[in-house]
């Protein structure tokens, strides 16, 4: 590995997730380079972290990046189950949350709603649990 920066180089790309109900359980976090597996499907995605929370707030930083589109999916698991906890109507019990603070009407929006540019100039995304 040389010092010179180049177009090539990792990034870094720290995530705050915010308006957590309660400090139970952890934020189960999916880092997306395309639209397939998204928003929900661990194995297709490119990183992905299980973080404590902290008063209400969680913070997690994603290391060796190569620049590019990605997307974040993420969601409360208040039961550490590893799963999103949902009432009959398939509405979620714990808090979720995607990158650009995306939304849909009906299930989760689209890879392209939820996805930004990841860049030397952009290390920092905020996601607001709904």
């Amino acid at each position: 590995m040389s010092g010179t920066n180049s177009s090539n180089d990792h990034q870094e790309l720290t995530l705050t997730v915010n308006n957590i109900s309660n400090s139970n359980g952890v934020i189960r976090i999916l880092l997306f380079q395309g639209p397939e597996g998204f928003p929900d499907q661990p194995k297709l995605a490119f990183q992905n972290a299980s973080i404590k929370i902290i008063n209400n707030k969680a913070t997690h930083t994603f290391k060796n990046l190569p620049e590019g589109t990605y997307a974040i999916s993420l969601f409360h698991d208040s039961q550490n189950t590893g799963k999103l906890r949902t009432n009959t109507f398939g509405i979620p019990k714990d808090g979720y949350g995607f990158s650009n603070n995306a939304a849909s009407l009906v299930g989760a929006p689209s890879f392209e709603k939820a996805a930004f540019k990841l860049t030397k100039d952009v290390k920092q995304i905020n996601i607001k649990l709904r």
